[in-house]
């Protein structure tokens, strides 16, 4: 299982278990003074390693940071703040506001205080919102980054949380600047794909079963769908539907494209002519997107294209892909 895979699906029991062994390193440590930096070298080792395997648990963190200071690395105490900030979907440049700040004296606080506001269970958090905190939430979840893939997945189960507490709409809409940031994650495609379904969306559901039949050509979810749809696994009256219309498909990969542009958005260029060849500017579009690793927008912008009967934006398609 590569490193991915690991990100995509956290693997409690491993973290729980490297914590463990990080706790009993640092028992050793502080038993045996003369051997405390050795065995407070395998304790880091171990607490990075139950982060690495779940970084949803905040005993993890709690495991890592203390640990940090212990061996009096501020530096490295700072670094562990400034990745739940990531984690947590919020900028670490704001961490530049603490230059100069002992973190080795105030680091376990900051800690504390994130998630004492901003819990990793999804339970937690959202029994901490009152008032218009659901509101402010959402403001907020419109303008974060979730090209973190460990951010894209804390925020998914918060979002399936508040889609279990009744708020369907909310729901459909935050969860789109989720996927358009990584669309790779076939799951949550999926379950927006169901509701969807639930809701009768006819059109709405295939557009997603047909993404991650797309991204995933084993997951036969979209055919399965159609099968559902005209009657043929329940001996049902048939519906007469062939799909979306193009203006339909185009229009749902456009908003996708717009969620997904990174803050520095790299601006549509003028038609230009190179060594008497003229150039498509969504063909220079996708050359740039692709050179800046944006492969999101890349994927969704290629896509539309090829939806739109423009063939050689298939092969970007494909490149971008790959790359999500």
């Amino acid at each position: 299982m590569d490193s991915a895979s690991i990100l995509q699906h956290p693997r409690r029991n491993l973290g729980s278990r490297h914590r463990s062994q990080a706790d009993r390193f640092v028992k050793l440590g502080i038993k045996d003074s003369d051997r405390m930096d050795e065995n407070l070298a395998w304790a880091e080792q171990n607490a990075q390693q139950a982060v690495l395997y779940d970084f949803t648990d905040e005993r993890n963190w709690r495991c890592l940071a203390n640990i940090k200071r212990l061996r009096g690395d501020g530096e490295g105490l700072a670094l562990v703040l400034e990745d739940l900030f990531v984690v947590l979907g919020r900028d670490p440049n704001q961490l530049s506001q603490l230059d100069g700040v002992n973190h080795l004296e105030v680091g376990i606080e900051l800690l504390e205080a994130a998630f004492l506001t901003d819990s990793l269970e999804p339970e937690n958090w959202f029994k901490s919102l009152e008032g218009e905190a659901l509101s402010r939430f959402a403001i907020r979840c419109r303008g974060l980054d979730f090209t973190d893939q460990r951010s894209n997945i804390v925020y998914g189960r918060r979002l399936e949380r508040i889609r279990s507490a009744g708020h369907e709409e909310l729901f459909i809409e935050l969860v789109h600047h989720l996927l358009a940031h990584r669309p790779a994650n076939h799951e949550l495609w999926m379950e927006l794909g169901r509701l969807h379904e639930r809701r009768s969306e006819v059109d709405q559901a295939w557009l997603c079963y047909d993404h991650v039949q797309q991204i995933r050509p084993s997951e036969k979810v979209r055919d399965l769908f159609l099968q559902r749809l005209k009657g043929a696994m329940d001996g049902e009256e048939a519906i007469p539907w062939s799909g979306p219309s193009l203006d339909t498909r185009a229009d749902f990969l456009t908003r996708m494209q717009s969620l997904s542009q990174n803050i520095s958005e790299i601006q549509p260029e003028e038609t230009s002519e190179v060594e008497g060849e003229i150039v498509e500017p969504n063909l220079r579009k996708l050359e740039n997107l692709i050179s800046a690793g944006d492969a999101a927008e890349a994927f969704f912008l290629a896509r539309s294209l090829f939806t739109s009967g423009d063939e050689w934006a298939e092969e970007w398609m494909l490149k971008a892909q790959e790359m999500l």
